[in-house]
């Protein structure tokens, strides 16, 4: 059986990662990846669009097979999202590859 794998990626402002997880692990991740970044936009698009530019920023990296990719995008949209303080934005990738060990965490829990 092909198990579909998401990554999704979570953009928010600095010191809202935790909150990204415990979000998504409420609607079934296991566990992601905390990036530290700085965001960068011209000042033509802060005019033009009438944000606050916070240059601190979290990236967190939750890989998820496909039926956890709604119901966690829903709860950090609602949550997290631009109008919360965490200004988040969330999209996700699909997994065309991964190495054997990754695939068989899930493989083994589908079959349990």
């Amino acid at each position: 059986m092909e198990i579909k794998l998401y990554n999704i990626i979570a953009i928010v402002n600095e010191g809202y990662s935790d909150d990204v997880m415990e979000n998504a692990k409420e609607k079934g991740a296991r566990g992601g990846t905390i990036i530290s970044a700085n965001g960068s936009v011209t000042s033509d698009a802060v005019k033009l669009y009438g944000i606050d530019i916070h240059p601190e920023k979290e990236i967190v990296m939750i890989l998820v097979k496909e039926e956890l990719v709604e119901p966690i995008l829903s709860i950090l949209y609602d949550k997290l999202g631009t109008s919360s303080s965490a200004k988040g934005i969330f999209f996700t990738l699909p997994v065309t590859h991964a190495s054997d060990n990754l695939l068989n965490q899930y493989q083994k829990k589908e079959t349990k």
